[in-house]
């Protein structure tokens, strides 16, 4: 995780609470609130072959002393690139943040003969033969997981809000989990893994799900509740501290964040920034409702992981359950996106993200990655090419729009 996204207000003089013995900090309400932060993560191509590549050390090496190196990071598999923008106020920003570094992340992978994509998982490269980065951390985790983490080939969206006060965080996180299934429909990008088209719209969802502390977080009554449950993992040594808990969306009290990490990695910086919107209205909305004391509506874990599952399969084409309008009722999962539009357009206006809002609209005309990917193996049956294709939009997102 960068550095890059802790708002530049923060000294990390946090807010303590105590945990069952130990202190678990924040700094929530210590930079502006509904700023952003956006991670992606890459994949390393051979020019030719399009296979992933071992060569993450070289693209870190040629980076040092670069002003963009503190944002370009290693990942548990030496063929994935980690980049992070800054803080960023408006999803326009964070369009020109993720070009700016796939500008420079491209250039660094082409003068050494390999390709950068984007997309939730490679369609034919195998986890056996990817090699695990040299670093502390992942050799700890290898250690710790086994294959577990051997097998976690898959690339991840990761998209960061900053919130004003730990109580309020905790209630956005509960209302943000019936969003889970618009997040993952839309983001959808894995439909291979291992060379088969498995019928899903998201394997590194089934992939991932093999994670503990994985999945939807459990619905907390406030931060002192959430901060006991990490104490309790913490001071029993099940975990280093609480970045080892995956939840697709979780608490950042280091950045004073909500971070939602249910997305797979788009290929299209398009959807990204769109994505990248959508969470921060979405945030808004919530906020907001809790500052006047109105109810935020939160469901049962079983019911918003049957929502992800369905999102999972089907994609943009999900049957969900519709838990605001009566849990008997199920309606496309694009039917939801477009209802969440109609609240959370007035909230974007007010952040000035009214246009980069539209970009969901456009995923739900043309289709998520997912859809884009079977339609270019339809046409030959060139896995290849399917890779191909990530490459090409993915570089075609360093030319600015």
């Amino acid at each position: 995780m960068s550095k890059q996204l802790i708002p530049s207000s923060i000294t990390g003089d946090g807010t303590s609470f105590a945990t069952g013995g130990s202190v678990l900090e924040h700094n929530f309400g210590a930079g502006e609130p509904y700023t952003l932060g956006v991670e992606e993560e890459y994949m390393l191509l051979d020019g030719e072959t399009l296979d992933l590549v071992q060569h993450v050390e070289a693209v870190l090496a040629a980076a040092e002393g670069h002003e963009l190196e503190e944002q370009v990071n290693p990942e548990l598999m030496q063929s994935v690139l980690e980049i992070a923008t800054p803080v960023c106020r408006t999803p326009a920003e964070v369009d020109a943040e993720l070009r700016r570094l796939r500008t420079y992340v491209t250039g660094l992978a082409t003068e050494r003969g390999m390709r950068v994509g984007s997309a939730g998982t490679h369609p034919f490269s195998l986890f056996e033969r990817q090699r695990i980065t040299a670093r502390d951390r992942y050799r700890h985790l290898v250690d710790q997981l086994q294959y577990i983490a051997r097998r976690e080939l898959i690339f991840g969206l990761h998209i960061h809000v900053a919130i004003d006060d730990p109580e309020r965080a905790i209630k956005v996180v509960n209302g943000l989990l019936a969003h889970l299934s618009s997040l993952l429909a839309l983001s959808a990008s894995s439909p291979f893994w291992r060379g088969e088209l498995t019928g899903l719209e998201s394997s590194r969802q089934m992939v991932f799900a093999a994670f503990p502390r994985s999945g939807p977080p459990p619905r907390f009554r406030d931060y002192a509740d959430y901060a006991e449950v990490v104490g309790q993992l913490e001071k029993t040594g099940c975990i280093a501290d609480y970045t080892h808990i995956w939840w697709d969306i979780r608490l950042h009290p280091r950045f004073g964040t909500v971070e939602i990490r249910v997305c797979d990695a788009v290929t299209q910086v398009e959807d990204a920034v769109a994505l990248a919107a959508f969470c921060q209205a979405l945030v808004k909305l919530y906020c907001e409702r809790h500052a006047v004391g109105a109810e935020i509506p939160s469901y049962h874990r079983i019911l918003t992981t049957e929502n992800k599952w369905l999102a999972a399969r089907y994609g943009l084409e999900a049957p969900v359950m519709d838990l605001a309008n009566g849990r008997r009722n199920r309606l496309p999962v694009a039917q939801l996106v477009r209802r969440t539009l109609k609240e959370i357009e007035p909230h974007a206006r007010e952040l000035g993200s009214d246009r980069e809002l539209e970009g969901i609209r456009e995923i739900l005309a043309r289709g998520n990655g997912s859809d884009r990917q079977r339609r270019v193996w339809n046409a030959n049956r060139d896995i290849v090419e399917v890779v191909r294709e990530i490459a090409d939009a993915t570089e075609r997102a360093a030319v600015p729009a």
